[in-house]
């Protein structure tokens, strides 16, 4: 077997078997195929696109590059759930715990932020003293104690994954649906879940801008998903505004204890109730009434909270910061970005916002560079919402008074003010499940 007839088949809008898939990936991740012509092939399935079966068969060949997680050793239904990502995307820090307080099992890997998008791993860092690299024993043990841990993500887990997105990243093959759902499917299955949420963003800050993309993007990674014999679902939710009002670690684990003791915002609270439900369904708790009552029944009786800190208090992080988040750390200086006319705020980039957080100090350009947890943006007047002139539209937060000059023209950029107010999107768009598409 060549790679070169491998490429020119792809080329050609062939077919590729599961030999040949193998045949490229593992020989790109032992070094034997090298990075230009693992680029051809990349870009011929960019171009020409893959089949169902074959995007099944290259996640398979994907998840087995690293290890496979077994989780048999966890007593119970194991829950996972997976963020396409999104700006003020906070919903891990909240679902998971409620999921947890319901009784589901969840030994979860999350990733860093890089880019405009943050990472959960990055906020849970954000709680002074928290661990978030546990050995594998550590892990289960405290999954079958209290019923949840979020780890990093190791680096044995999809290995090919990890080689071939930073090539995608840069040959201009990153925005691929079977690529995409490759990349995530491959993690997910390695990770060992029986029942996997995936919540798919779309908009403005999402890296699908459309409806109908979104949703070839989740029935594809749910189809990928029923194959090898988990339960998966889809949620296609917006990201034409951040989830909330917070940007940035720590002001993002605030919000969300907000949220976990009931007082947090309304939409960022509504999402995170249809994504617990979605779980909970999957972990087969019942319809959708009963599992939705469970996770608003946990929050209203403090147990998903106390859930949440007993996992910080296991993995070494100082709870006081989760019970009064005026402990942070805070940034040393903020400023007040003021409307400059009255008006309705007709549009507000989402990815401008996520990227005036970067320049803040909140998120990573290279992956080598550290995060300031307190930096961040807090936002005042959101999509919708009607401002007078010199009214503060948000707060940036940062150690160092020269950021906020970039970070406004940033903002800014995105920013448009108008006499009439917007058509406001909808916080879920659609459910995907192997059964089809239900839209809302």
């Amino acid at each position: 077997m060549r790679m070169y007839d491998i490429i020119a088949k792809k080329r050609d809008g062939g077919t590729l078997t599961r030999e040949e898939l193998a045949f490229a990936v593992n020989g790109y991740v032992a070094g034997e195929v090298p990075d230009y012509q693992m680029s051809a092939l990349l870009m011929a399935i960019y171009l020409r696109g893959m089949t169902d079966e074959e995007t099944a068969v290259l996640t398979d060949v994907m998840a087995h590059s690293g290890d496979m997680v077994d989780l048999s050793a966890i007593e119970g239904i194991k829950a996972d759930k997976h963020s396409t990502g999104g700006v003020g995307d906070k919903t891990t820090l909240v679902i998971a715990p409620i999921v947890a307080a319901c009784g589901v099992k969840i030994a979860k890997m999350s990733g860093r932020g890089l880019g405009h998008t943050g990472g959960t791993i990055d906020k849970m860092e954000a709680v002074p003293g928290t661990r978030t690299s546990l050995t594998q024993e550590e892990f289960f043990k405290q999954v079958n104690e209290i019923g949840i841990s979020v780890i990093g993500q190791s680096g044995q887990i999809a290995v090919a994954d990890k080689k071939m997105y930073a090539l995608r990243d840069v040959t201009a093959t990153v925005g691929c649906i079977p690529l995409i759902a490759s990349s995530i499917m491959s993690k997910k299955l390695a990770a060992g879940s029986d029942a996997i949420l995936l919540d798919v963003t779309m908009g403005d800050g999402a890296f699908m801008k459309d409806l109908d993309s979104a949703i070839e993007l989740a029935r594809q990674m749910v189809a990928i998903g029923t194959t090898h014999g988990r339960k998966v679902a889809a949620l296609i939710t917006d990201m034409d505004k951040p989830l909330g009002r917070n940007i940035g670690n720590s002001l993002e684990v605030a919000e969300s204890m907000a949220v976990l003791q009931g007082k947090g915002p309304a939409d960022l609270t509504e999402v995170c109730l249809q994504l617990a439900t979605n779980m909970l369904i999957l972990a087969g708790k019942g319809d959708a009434a009963t599992c939705r009552k469970m996770a608003q029944q946990v929050i209203a009786d403090g147990s998903a909270f106390k859930k949440c800190c007993q996992m910080f208090a296991a993995q070494g992080g100082e709870v006081s910061v989760l019970e009064d988040p005026e402990r942070f750390r805070k940034a040393k200086y903020s400023y007040e970005l003021t409307a400059q006319s009255d008006g309705y705020i007709y549009k507000n980039d989402v990815e401008k916002i996520g990227n005036a957080s970067v320049l803040l100090g909140a998120g990573r350009i290279k992956k080598e560079d550290t995060i300031d947890f307190a930096a961040g943006i807090t936002m005042h007047r959101k999509l919708g919402d009607f401002v007078k002139t010199g009214e503060s539209i948000c707060t940036f937060y940062a150690d160092d008074e020269a950021l906020f000059a970039a970070a406004e023209e940033m903002y800014r950029g995105g920013l448009v003010i108008k006499s009439e107010p917007p058509k406001l999107p909808p916080l879920i768009y659609a459910r995907v499940t192997a059964d089809g598409v239900e839209r809302f």
